[in-house]
């Protein structure tokens, strides 16, 4: 699966899953948990997304403002296990 693939999948799933408005526009480096969007409840169930949807492992120790806070870098989190 290439990056902008990725991309789109997680920023639709953070949009109308967690923040629930389908017409936000996230960008690729808005404090998603910093910004408030989103509590830890939240990262957590983003954190099964992507186990479930690019079937990798996500350890607790990487759920964490400092490494998961932007779209991008979620995505290159997920791209490092693809």
């Amino acid at each position: 699966m290439d990056e902008q693939t990725v991309r789109e999948k997680l920023r639709t799933y953070i949009t109308n899953e967690l923040i629930r408005e389908k017409g936000y526009r996230l960008t690729d480096e808005e404090g998603i948990i910093s910004g408030g969007l989103i509590d830890s409840f939240a990262l957590a169930e983003l954190g099964v997304y992507i186990e479930d949807a690019f079937d990798i492992y996500i350890p607790d120790p990487d759920l964490t403002v400092e490494k998961m806070d932007t779209l991008n870098l979620i995505v290159a989190r997920v791209m490092r296990d693809i």
